[in-house]
């Protein structure tokens, strides 16, 4: 019972080691379910199942009937209208990367954000094409449908390499999808727990690099071709810069033209959000009297920039996917399939932590999956999410994937009605609007010096993932960011922190020694913490960090003393010692041996434990020795194994944790685990880990009670009025712990512990 005193508090209870707190409370011992039983949990059928089941799958019915129609509906509408215009702008752009005619960037733009709609978990992201994503489908279509090196230039010709191209696109991106789909159908979801929030930072800002530069061809309208390979953006910027006398003048002062007012109504747009009704919808007034400007003043004809042209009206019929096309770019697919899944989840990770919801990373990759089917079906290409678009959908006031289906609604009026009024827009206004919105992301670079001030490990992943996702592209630079950031957790783990504990204030609280003045370390005993997993990996670091704590290696002492035994059994044999009621005592002058003569047995025999049965007298090791005869000196007599934040011990670990118990054990010091979480015990059980040396009365709940309980069985050695206490003890026992020195007076009643 916890009595509270003012902001104090006194408990009266026994000390308990872990077996008489589980023998006094009645433990339970749980079944534990095998793999057959969670099959069938698993598989198990309820209408809450089904139901959860069902709205997990189709997430659109738990948040649809929820939707505040007043609240939100017209910051949906502004959102889809600017998102759906930025997805018609974005998805003839990215077109271009892919190889394909630009009016086939619009089934990439209109078909995923539909399935989107119904089986995504954000709020906030934009589905449809990714430019990076384009880059990569592109390369694979580059490379399975190569220009025509014929020079024969014929429209018939161009025709059929376009169709062949998209038909390379499509199958692509239906493979890719079903890996999303057998993903997370698979529950392989988890993997997005790899993806730390430095990680993911230093991803999408590489990411928005890629944008940057991949944009930069179309802005100044030079011909470079797609470098889809490692260090592949160096490449791209030296095709630039080699070119650059070649530029179009007029592209790039339109290009910086629109970027200088979408970037100067961005940032009014943010400063007066709280005045403004809705955000200003800059994209949309710029491509209108962007093409305006260019149809009217025929920019085309006089300045020769590079125009969108000609956009087929309707939907092409869907196509079943080309297998032998499929058996040549699987690699490829496995990588775009895990590439756009990591930028997605990125992107709507980044905005679930802005507004606070929850989202699935399973479901993400159903939804993608499926949006990536569909979309190869209707020779669509690759999609993910655009940081830029989705930038616009949640800057303007994006509140859920309505706005998603209002953008759609623009991409299907432009893919039936209106697809002519853009062909004469430039293709580097359409390149400056899709840098337009990467500020957000490109201002990242600042959370470098934060990290650095409050986290170093997680500065160091941030820098080394933004640097190899830029150097080596976004598949092999995700794979080994996600490879660092691991190596970082085992480095974290395999040299983990060790402290030696004291006892702070004269009570139950115990901290590292220190960083404390006010401490009190009883007689003889040692506290030793180790705040992480103990494993393969570290279980020697460990090792090496208690012998040091306790200021001497037990095997060695052991070794000394099984020496110095065989020693004195020699004398004595040969009448060197004689024993007195004093001890033993050398009558002759020994006869001086070298190690390697004591050393002729195996050396197994000086680990086992020393037996002093067949020796007259009981041997001190703490008193004088007869001469000659050396061993270390031992002046602790108990070791407390601080376990509270040890998680996890694996079976390797276990044996050398077992071995190096057993060598204390064996120079007769005495070994208390305290702390260790629940289901530890029976763990150490399950492994046979205990013995007739190791045994698990040595397991306490808190190290107080270890300490405690070390402090009465001192005092009952030292005094021959006290009785050993029986193993189990009725709750009214206890033992009195004055504030003022921690020393335990056990009288003929031992136990009530008041702090």
């Amino acid at each position: 019972m916890v009595e509270p005193v003012g902001n104090h508090y006194v408990v009266a209870r026994p000390v308990y080691s872990e077996n008489l707190f589980n023998e006094e409370h009645d433990k339970l011992h749980r079944y534990h379910k095998s793999f057959l039983d969670h099959l069938k949990l698993y598989f198990r059928c309820s209408p809450q199942r089904a139901k959860k089941f069902a709205l997990g799958l189709f997430p659109v019915f738990s948040w649809l009937p929820a939707y505040r129609f007043r609240e939100w509906i017209l910051s949906d509408i502004v959102s889809g209208v600017s998102t759906g215009l930025v997805a018609v702008l974005q998805g003839l752009a990215f077109a271009l990367l892919v190889n394909v005619p630009p009016g086939y960037g619009l089934y990439a733009a209109f078909f995923p954000v539909l399935v989107y709609f119904i089986f995504g978990t954000s709020r906030h992201i934009s589905a449809g094409p990714f430019p990076v994503l384009s880059l990569m489908v592109g390369g694979v279509v580059i490379r399975l449908v190569p220009d025509d090196s014929s020079g024969n230039g014929t429209a018939t010709n161009s025709s059929a390499i376009n169709d062949e191209r998209v038909m390379v696109a499509a199958s692509v991106t239906f493979l890719s999808g079903v890996f999303q789909l057998l993903l997370g159908t698979l529950q392989f979801g988890f993997i997005v727990i790899y993806l730390s929030q430095s990680l993911i930072s230093g991803f999408t800002t590489a990411a928005a690099v890629h944008v940057l530069v991949s944009q930069l061809k179309f802005m100044l309208q030079l011909p470079v071709p797609g470098f889809i390979k490692p260090f592949g953006i160096i490449y791209t910027l030296e095709s630039i810069f080699s070119q650059i006398t070649e530029t179009n003048i007029a592209d790039l002062v339109t290009s910086l033209i629109v970027l200088l007012i979408v970037f100067v109504v961005k940032e009014m747009n943010d400063r007066y959000k709280a005045k403004l009704p809705a955000p200003i919808p800059i994209e949309l007034l710029v491509t209108v009297l962007a093409a305006l400007i260019s149809y009217f003043l025929n920019f085309e004809e006089k300045f020769n920039v590079a125009v969108v042209g000609k956009l087929e009206e309707g939907f092409k019929a869907p196509v079943a996917p080309d297998v032998g096309i499929l058996q040549k770019c699987i690699g490829d697919s496995i990588s775009i399939a895990i590439v756009g899944f990591a930028v997605a989840f990125s992107v709507a990770k980044v905005y679930s932590i802005k507004h606070d919801y929850q989202i699935d990373g399973n479901q993400e990759l159903i939804a993608f999956g499926l949006g990536n089917i569909v979309g190869g079906s209707f020779k669509g290409f690759a999609s993910s999410t655009a940081l830029s678009r989705s930038g616009v959908q949640e800057s303007t006031g994006g509140k859920t994937q309505i706005a998603g289906i209002i953008s759609a609604v623009i991409v299907l009026i432009v893919i039936l009605a209106i697809g002519f009024l853009l062909e004469p827009l430039q293709k580097s206004v359409l390149a400056s609007l899709a840098l337009g919105n990467l500020k957000g992301m490109l201002m990242q670079f600042k959370e470098i010096g934060v990290l650095w001030r409050t986290d170093k490990y997680d500065c160091v992943i941030w820098v080394v993932t933004f640097l190899a996702a830029i150097f080596l592209g976004l598949d092999i630079g995700l794979a080994t960011a996600v490879a660092f950031q691991l190596l970082t957790v085992v480095i974290r783990s395999q040299v983990p922190s060790c402290t030696i504990l004291a006892n702070v204030g004269r009570n139950d609280i115990y901290r590292n020694k220190k960083d404390y003045t006010d401490i009190y370390e009883p007689e003889g005993v040692k506290i030793f913490r180790c705040s992480a997993p103990i494993f393969f990996a570290n279980i020697e670091f460990f090792r090496e960090k208690l012998i040091s704590a306790v200021g001497f290696n037990p095997l060695r002492v052991l070794r000394k003393r099984n020496k110095a035994l065989r020693k004195m059994r020699k004398m004595l044999k040969k009448g060197e010692l004689q024993v007195t009621p004093k001890g033993l005592i050398c009558v002759a002058s020994p006869t001086l041996e070298s190690d390697e003569e004591l050393d002729n047995n195996s050396i197994e025999e000086l680990d086992k434990p020393t037996i002093m049965t067949d020796l007259p007298i009981q041997i001190n090791w703490g008193a004088e020795l007869p001469p000659g005869i050396t061993v270390p000196q031992v002046d602790i007599h108990s070791i407390i194994l601080d376990f509270s934040s040890v998680s996890f011990l694996d079976f390797s670990a276990m044996r050398i944790l077992q071995k190096t118990l057993k060598e204390f054990v064996r120079i007769n010091i005495d070994i208390y685990i305290a702390g260790a979480h629940e289901g530890f015990v029976e763990k150490l059980e399950r492994c046979e880990f205990f013995d007739e040396e190791i045994k698990p009365s040595m397991f306490f709940l808190t190290i107080h009670d270890a300490v405690l309980h070390i402090l009465l069985k001192k005092d009952i050695a030292s005094s021959p009025k006290l009785k050993p206490a029986e193993e189990k003890s009725s709750s009214s026992d206890y033992i009195i712990i004055p504030s003022n020195g921690l020393r335990s007076r056990a009288g003929t009643i031992p136990t009530e512990t008041k702090f």
